[in-house]
This record gives structure tokens, C-alpha cells and sequence, in this order.
């Protein structure tokens, strides 16, 4: 596994532990690394403080491509990778966009359901056609 594909794993550890526990993310991770159990990687911090500093426009664009379900219904994990996902894609200039989706789909065909993999790919996929209109 690269070292970017550990940082996205602790970035999604991060994000969903702190959704779950209803707190910042960037509260655990300033936590975790205080406590000397952050990120070795600087990636991790990275991917963690963006997702949360664009959330808003993140979620705007997620509720607008996930027709019929809300993000409240998404399962948690596939939630948190589309968010990683669409962070990526339409904020991280060095990562490809395949290799975004791609490491979307890895994170959930690992840790979500069996229709997870799909549906991430089918969001991300639309959201790197349609990214020209979406950045911003």
C-alpha cells in the first residue's frame, strides 16, 4: 500500500471517527497528533483539514450528484470516502483524478457494502466529468 493510500485510510479513520462522536475532525486530529498518535504522513492532515475547511461546497456537490439519497442515508463510510474523493478531485491539483476514484472505490470495496464500490464510482465518475463547473 503507497503512502498516500495510508494517509487517505487515516484521513477516512479521522473523519468518521469524528462524525461518529459527533466533533471536528480537525479536533481529532489535532488530538491524535498531541497525543503522538497522528499521522506520519503530512498527507493525512492535509486531506482531514480540507475536506473540513470546503465541507460545505463538498456536501453541496455530493446532495446534488447522489440522486434519491441524501447524504443522512449514505452509509457512513462511503460518505466520508466521497468526501475524500471529491476533496481530491476538485482541490488536490498533484493527484489524477482516476487515482482519486480509484482509491475511493479501494476504501469502500474494503470497509463498506457490496454496492458501495458502484455507487462511489458512479458520484466520483460524474463529478470529474461535470469538475470544470464545479471548481470554485
Amino acid at each position: 500500500m503507497s503512502a498516500r493510500s495510508k494517509a487517505r485510510k487515516r484521513a477516512l479513520d479521522l473523519l468518521y471517527a469524528a462524525e461518529m462522536r459527533g466533533e471536528s475532525a480537525v479536533t481529532a486530529l489535532d488530538r491524535a497528533i498531541a497525543d503522538g498518535e497522528g499521522p506520519t504522513n503530512p498527507y493525512t492532515a492535509e486531506l482531514v483539514r480540507g475536506v473540513v475547511e470546503n465541507r460545505t461546497r463538498i456536501d453541496e456537490v455530493l446532495a446534488s450528484y447522489a440522486r434519491s439519497w441524501s447524504l443522512e442515508r449514505m452509509p457512513a463510510i462511503d460518505r466520508n470516502v466521497l468526501r475524500l474523493g471529491v476533496f481530491e478531485v476538485l482541490y488536490v491539483a498533484d493527484v489524477p483524478d482516476a487515482v482519486a476514484v480509484t482509491e475511493a472505490i479501494n476504501l469502500v470495496r474494503d470497509l463498506s457494502t457490496d454496492d458501495s464500490p458502484s455507487f462511489v464510482n458512479g458520484i466520483l465518475g460524474t463529478v470529474v466529468r461535470d469538475k470544470e463547473h464545479l471548481a470554485g
